[in-house]
């Protein structure tokens, strides 16, 4: 079988994604021209309500990539929104594009947008917490938060909603009421929209506690309907509210036939020999504010290792992130001396996804960076097929959860940083350590942003 683009212009793209199923895009809006295949390349998922998945190039979820490009397509949306709903021109929007484009982009991040604009900012779980963050970055004066799939221990989450399409679909907010007692606007960023239910879905629970006038939903890819575009204008009428909606790409989607497969996933083909690989440890207490809390999972004991603040779930300020930028900074720095190789793989795990990144990109030439994941894709093995091949685990933080980690050859890289917000037992860690020692990378750094407290 070959994975290829049947038809493609500027206007509509075929693509055979596996067996049987083809899926059609038709192209409305590329306000910068970007070629699809720069943002994403296409998969078949294993969900019965959506039968493919757009594989983001951009995102740093299932395909490495280098971290800039994860910090600069946020702020290349933040570009595009001030431009559609601001009505106001960014002068390195273009400068920014071209980074995004370039194989080894070089970029010094500073905010773009200023102090007048003032919104609050919220990234979906899990895929969207790191560019949700990247998008707030952008911003001198704005708040941020993401949602989470976790619960915690002893707090009521704020708002509630469901993302009816995914293979895990409650979100929780853990944040103080006040940031969202106010009229200030909210923009919430996904890296894709295909009905556009699960942004309506937090914008009524939002509504329902703190009504304001405006909403901005932001994402990378809008695939939404004419009858999906009605609902959002049918909640404006109904609530009395302006929705705004921005993308790098605005189009529709329509898939025919299917998937002649069972949920048996392909095995990726290694050689024989496995490496045991040198694990190190490494805590980053001693690099990080002071100002943690001991939140815990609900279905974990009670261990006392605390979330760390900066990663905005609990809600973080422009200048909080900016004073987080420093240590990050001193972090990758640090990080950068433990390089043994010249190949680097940093991952992230989960919703923790921003902090890693950000870190990695201080770490040098040659660093690329990904994510574990709970989304379930069926791998393939061919030339232009978004997952090549996969490894399944138990989550560390909950062995009730099934975890993926996605496209790593055989010792492509050097070694690999696995970045983590609380300290584990190495027991804990035996599933997904077992799953990488296929890939014959012969040096793992385990890197705890908050250890346990004794």
């Amino acid at each position: 079988m070959t994975i290829r683009t049947l038809t493609y212009s500027n206007k509509k793209a075929t693509y055979n994604i596996l067996d049987d199923l083809y899926i059609e895009l038709e192209i409305q809006e590329n306000p910068y021209n970007i070629p699809l295949d720069h943002l994403f390349d296409m998969a078949a998922r294993i969900n019965k309500k959506r039968s493919f998945l757009f594989v983001s190039k951009v995102l740093g979820k299932h395909i490495p990539i280098r971290p800039e490009k994860g910090i600069l397509t946020g702020y290349l949306l933040a570009g595009r929104y001030m431009e559609k709903v601001k009505r106001e021109t960014i002068s390195e929007q273009y400068d920014l594009l071209e980074q995004l484009i370039s194989t080894s982009p070089v970029v010094e991040f500073n905010p773009i947008v200023h102090d007048n604009y003032h919104p609050i900012i919220i990234g979906f779980a899990e895929t969207a917490t790191a560019l949700g963050h990247a998008f707030f970055e952008a911003f001198s004066n704005a708040d941020y938060f993401h949602s989470t799939r976790e619960m915690l221990r002893d707090v009521d989450p704020v708002i509630t909603f469901e993302e009816e399409h995914s293979h895990a679909t409650s979100h929780r907010a853990y944040i103080d009421e006040g940031l969202l007692d106010n009229d200030r606007e909210i923009i919430l960023v996904d890296d894709e929209i295909t009905t556009g239910k699960t942004a309506l879905n937090i914008i009524r629970s939002l509504h329902s506690k703190f009504p304001r006038q405006e909403y901005s939903v932001v994402s990378i890819l809008d695939w939404r309907s004419k009858e999906d575009e009605k609902s959002f204008e049918e909640m404006e009428k109904e609530l009395g509210i302006t929705i705004s909606t921005v993308s790098l790409i605005k189009g529709t989607v329509t898939t025919s036939g299917e998937l002649n497969r069972r949920e048996k996933l392909q095995e990726f083909e290694f050689s024989d020999v496995e490496v045991s690989p040198k694990v190190e440890v490494h805590i980053l207490e001693n690099h990080l504010h002071s100002n943690q809390q001991s939140y815990e999972f609900a279905n974990k004991s009670e261990d006392g290792t605390p979330y760390i603040l900066e990663t905005g779930r609990f809600g973080i300020t422009s200048l909080e992130h900016e004073q987080a930028v420093e240590w990050m900074k001193r972090v990758g720095m640090e990080l950068s001396k433990l390089r043994t190789g010249d190949r680097t793989l940093c991952l992230g795990t989960g919703e923790f996804m921003y902090l890693p990144m950000k870190i990695a990109s201080f770490m040098g030439d040659n660093v690329f960076y990904h994510s574990t994941t709970r989304s379930p894709i069926y791998d393939f093995n061919k030339e232009g097929y978004g997952v090549r091949n996969r490894f399944a685990f138990q989550s560390p933080e909950d062995p009730n959860v099934q975890n993926y980690l996605y496209n790593i050859s055989e010792q492509q890289y050097d070694e690999i940083f696995l970045f983590f917000e609380r300290e584990l037992e190495l027991s804990e860690l035996s599933s997904l350590m077992n799953s990488l020692k296929t890939t014959k990378i012969n040096d793992v750094k385990l890197i705890f942003f908050s250890g346990r407290q004794v």
